[in-house]
């Protein structure tokens, strides 16, 4: 079984629980569940729907500020960003529209226009999203043509510690969640795409391309 991410061919089985088996890379150490255990579109657009979240909702602003107040410091007035996976109620790109920033969206599902995809940005969010990736590598590669060199790559997702604390993790548990990163993983990724990565918190990477 090669890795969905790095495609190392060396993978090791990590974890078992009541309804899947996860693996785990030898190269780029990315946990993710076993490919037999994905669910078909319409079952994963299902879960998807019981999602409530929306820009009025001041508990989910205040979440993603964990990402966007960290990242606006970074930013250059009136960059040009594009929040990708932004689900049913785009709410980081108007917070991000508020503060001066032009925004286009993106999500498969919810907003599947990919004419957004076709352009470069200064900045790209991913919050909550990476972890739902079911062939993160070709996701990646994606994400990192959609940012201009010199650009920057802001994720929000939580991180795999070790075997242990993956055993009683509940972000394991929502059978969307089948791709989990670390720190190292991230750290793998940033050295062989020629990128600075910064961790914020417990789950904020920001990662920025070479000019």
């Amino acid at each position: 079984m090669h890795c969905p991410l790095c495609q190392h061919h060396q993978t090791q089985h990590y974890h078992q629980d009541k309804k899947r088996h996860y693996f785990q890379c030898a190269r780029c150490e990315l946990v993710f569940a076993d490919p037999n255990a994905l669910l078909p579109p319409s079952a994963e657009k299902h879960q998807y729907d019981q999602h409530q979240n929306g820009p009025a909702d001041q508990g989910y602003r205040r979440f993603l500020s964990r990402l966007a107040q960290p990242l606006m410091q970074r930013l250059t007035p009136g960059s040009q960003g594009l929040d990708f996976g932004c689900g049913p109620g785009p709410t980081l790109s108007l917070m991000l529209e508020e503060a001066g920033h032009s925004m286009a969206i993106y999500d498969p599902y919810f907003h599947p226009d990919r004419a957004p995809l076709r352009n470069r940005y200064d900045f790209v969010t991913c919050t909550e999203a990476i972890e739902h990736f079911y062939r993160p590598g070709r996701e990646w590669q994606l994400l990192l043509e959609l940012v201009r060199p010199g650009g920057t790559l802001a994720l929000m997702t939580k991180l795999v510690k070790d075997k242990q604390a993956f055993a009683n993790w509940h972000y394991k548990n929502d059978p969307t969640h089948v791709s989990f990163f670390s720190r190292t993983t991230f750290e793998f990724l940033a050295q062989r795409d020629s990128l600075t990565v910064e961790f914020i918190g417990n789950d904020v990477v920001l990662l920025q391309k070479a000019a």
